[in-house]
C-alpha cells in the first residue's frame, strides 16, 4: 500500500512537472515584447532601399564599344545622336549607386520601346517570357522598314498592319541594296556571334562585330556613292557633349495628364509586384543577379531601382532616354574580367570622344546596317525552353505568358501588357481568396506533423484535430472561406467516425497550426472568434500553437487568447501532448 502510494506520488509529481515546463513554454509565445510598428518598419525599409553600398571602385580591364547606341535611338524614334547621350549620363550616375560591378548601361532594344508609349517595367517571370518573345517579334517587324528601305511605313505594332505595309511597298518602285547590305552584315554578326560561343577565346569577336559592321559598311558606301542608289543613310548626326534639357522640362500642356497617368500606372505596377520579392523582372536584374551569382556577391534589387531611376531623372536633364543594363555588353565586361562599376566610367567617356571627333564619320552609315544589329539581338529575346518549363510547372503562369505574347504581336503591347497583368493578377488574387488548409497528422516515431495527404504514413490523434492554414495573411478576403473549409473537415470528420468508436473518434479539440501565417487582420480575428463560438457550442475547444509575433500580438490585444482559455502552445507537439492530459493545459 505505501509503495503504491509512493508510486503515485511520483508519477503525479512527474506529471505536475511536465505540466509546468508546457506551461512555462507556452508563456514564450505570449511574453514576447511588442513587435516593431508600422512606422518603424516603413523607416528601415526606406533606409535599406535609399542609402547605397560602400565603395565599389576595385579594378577594370574592357569595355564594349557604344555603336548599338544609335540603333537603339531610331528604334525609339530619335535622332541618332541620343542614343549616344544615353550611354554618357546613366553609366557614370550608376557607378555611384549601382550595386553591380558588371552590368554596363545603356539604351537597350526592348527600353527602347517604352517610348512609344509601352509599359514594361514590372511583370512576372512568365509574363517577361512572353513578353520579350512578342517584343522580339514586334522589332523585328519595325526593322522592316530600315533593312529593306521602305519610305512610307506604318507607326502600329500588331503584326497585320506591319505586314500590310510591306506588301503595299512591294507595288512602288524598290531597291534592293539595302536589303542585300543589310542582310550581308547581319549574317556576319551571327557567324561572329556562333563562333565565339564556339571558343570562349574568341569572345571578343562578336563584341566588336557590330563596330566592324558600321565601319566596314560606312566606307563601301562611301567609296560607292551607294547613297546616290538608293541606300539611306543616316546622314547629319549632332556632335558635342549632351545638351541641357532641364529647361525643356514643361508642367502644362495636352502631354502632361498622360504623362502623369502613365507614370502612376508604373508606380503602381511596380509597388503591387514586389510581392514577387527575388523573381527576375527587368533585364538589368536578369542580367546582374546572373552574373553576381557566378562571382559570389549580392546583388541589392531595392538598390538597384532607387540607381536606375535616380540615373534615368539625371539624364532626362541632359537629353538622355530611358537606359537600363544591356545584356551583350554585360556580358563582355564579366567575360573581360571586369571587377567594378568604373568599366562605366570609362564608357562615358569613350562615348564623350566619339560624340567630339567621330560624329562626321558616320554620314554615311546605312540605315539598313543598323537595322541589322538590332535584328541580331532579337534571337536571345525568345527563350522557347524556359516556355516549355513554364508549361510543365504551372499552367496559369503558361497563361500569363501567351496572353502577353499574343496580345503584343496581334494587338498591341499596351494590351499584352494588361492581358499578362490581368492574369497574374487573377491568380494572385485566387491564391489570397482561397487559401489551402491542411489537415495534419505526426509522423511515425517523430514529433513531425505532415500534411496527411501528403504523407500517408502521417497518423492522426483520435478526437484531435490538427489544420494549418497555407496563406502568409489570414484577412478580410481569405478569412470566411478559412472558417468555413475547417468547420467543413470538422463535420465530415465526425459523421465519418465508426458508431462503435463515435465517442473516442468524435472530435473534442481542433488545433490551429499557425507557423505560416505571418499576419492577421481584425478580419482575420474575427474569424477565429466566430469559429471558437461554434466549436465551443458544439462541445468542442480550440487552440492555438507556433503563432508567429504579430500574429501573437495581435491576438493578445484582441482579448483572443482569453476568449480561448489560454490554449497557445509554442509548437503543434506541445498542443498535442497537452490535449492527451486529463485536463488540458492553460495558461
Amino acid at each position: 500500500m505505501a509503495s503504491s502510494a509512493i508510486g503515485s506520488s511520483n508519477v503525479q509529481e512527474r506529471l505536475d512537472v511536465e505540466q509546468n515546463n508546457l506551461n512555462e513554454r507556452a508563456r514564450w509565445v505570449l511574453d514576447a515584447p511588442e513587435p516593431p510598428g508600422v512606422w518603424h518598419e516603413l523607416l528601415d525599409c526606406a533606409k535599406e532601399n535609399i542609402l547605397p553600398p560602400g565603395n565599389k571602385f576595385l579594378s577594370l580591364r574592357n569595355e564594349p564599344g557604344t555603336k548599338r547606341s544609335i540603333g537603339y535611338a531610331t528604334l525609339a524614334k530619335l535622332d541618332p545622336q541620343y542614343g549616344l547621350y544615353t550611354s554618357v549620363v546613366p553609366p557614370l550616375i550608376y557607378a555611384i549607386m549601382g550595386t553591380s560591378r558588371e552590368i554596363a548601361i545603356g539604351p537597350v532594344a526592348v527600353v527602347s520601346l517604352l517610348l512609344l508609349g509601352f509599359l514594361v517595367d514590372f511583370l512576372s517571370h512568365a509574363s517577361i517570357v512572353g513578353f520579350m518573345a512578342g517584343a522580339a517579334i514586334v522589332i523585328g517587324l519595325q526593322q522592316l522598314k530600315g533593312l529593306l528601305g521602305i519610305t512610307h511605313f506604318t507607326n502600329k505594332t500588331d503584326i497585320v498592319s506591319v505586314l500590310k505595309a510591306v506588301l503595299k511597298s512591294v507595288h512602288h518602285p524598290w531597291n534592293p541594296h539595302n536589303f542585300i547590305l543589310g542582310c550581308s552584315f547581319l549574317s556576319f554578326i551571327l557567324i561572329t556571334r556562333f563562333l565565339g560561343r564556339r571558343n570562349k577565346k574568341l569572345f571578343w569577336l562578336p563584341a566588336i562585330a557590330p563596330l566592324i559592321s558600321v565601319s566596314l559598311s560606312t566606307l563601301i558606301v562611301f567609296l560607292t556613292r551607294a547613297d546616290k542608289h538608293g541606300v539611306k543613310i543616316v546622314k547629319h548626326i549632332n556632335g558635342g557633349l549632351n545638351p541641357i534639357s532641364v529647361h525643356e522640362l514643361q508642367f502644362h500642356g495636352q502631354d502632361v495628364g498622360e504623362l502623369a497617368r502613365i507614370g502612376l500606372i508604373l508606380a503602381v505596377v511596380a509597388l503591387t509586384v514586389r510581392i514577387e520579392f527575388d523573381r527576375v523582372v527587368d533585364e538589368a536584374i536578369a542580367v546582374g543577379r546572373s552574373i553576381a551569382s557566378i562571382k559570389g556577391y549580392h546583388l541589392d534589387g531595392n538598390k538597384e531601382m532607387v540607381a536606375m531611376g535616380f540615373m534615368n531623372i539625371v539624364g532626362s536633364f541632359t537629353s538622355c532616354y530611358v537606359a537600363t543594363g544591356s545584356f551583350s555588353r554585360s556580358a563582355v565586361n564579366f567575360s573581360a574580367g571586369c571587377e567594378s562599376t568604373v568599366s562605366n566610367i570609362v564608357m562615358a567617356i569613350t562615348v564623350v570622344m566619339s560624340l567630339e571627333l567621330f560624329t562626321r564619320l558616320l554620314y554615311y552609315t546605312p540605315i539598313a546596317i543598323l537595322a541589322s544589329i538590332i535584328l541580331s539581338a532579337l534571337p536571345g529575346l525568345i527563350d522557347l525552353h524556359e516556355v516549355q518549363n513554364i508549361w510543365k510547372i504551372d499552367k496559369l503562369d503558361f497563361l500569363a505568358c501567351i496572353g502577353a505574347f499574343f496580345g503584343v504581336v496581334f494587338a498591341s503591347v499596351e494590351i499584352g501588357l494588361l492581358a499578362a497583368v490581368t492574369i497574374s493578377f487573377a491568380k494572385i488574387i485566387i491564391l489570397s481568396i482561397r487559401p489551402g488548409v491542411e489537415s495534419l497528422g505526426r509522423l511515425p516515431g517523430t514529433d513531425l506533423f505532415c500534411h496527411v495527404n501528403q504523407y500517408p504514413v502521417a497518423v492522426k490523434t483520435p478526437g484531435i484535430l490538427i489544420f494549418r492554414i497555407k496563406s502568409a495573411l489570414l484577412c478580410f478576403a481569405n478569412a470566411n472561406f478559412v472558417r468555413e473549409r475547417i468547420m467543413r473537415w470538422v463535420v465530415e470528420e465526425n459523421n465519418h467516425a465508426e458508431s462503435e468508436e463515435r465517442a473516442q473518434r468524435t472530435t473534442r479539440v481542433v488545433v490551429l497550426d499557425l507557423s505560416s501565417l505571418m499576419n492577421i487582420d481584425t478580419s482575420g480575428i474575427a474569424s477565429l472568434e466566430e469559429l471558437h463560438k461554434i466549436l465551443d457550442s458544439n462541445g468542442m475547444q480550440l487552440a492555438i500553437a507556433s503563432p508567429r509575433w504579430k500574429v501573437i500580438d495581435k491576438l493578445r490585444l484582441a482579448k483572443f487568447v482569453d476568449k480561448i482559455g489560454g490554449r497557445v502552445f509554442l509548437t503543434v507537439g506541445e498542443a498535442m501532448d497537452a490535449c492527451l492530459n486529463p485536463k488540458m493545459a492553460t495558461i
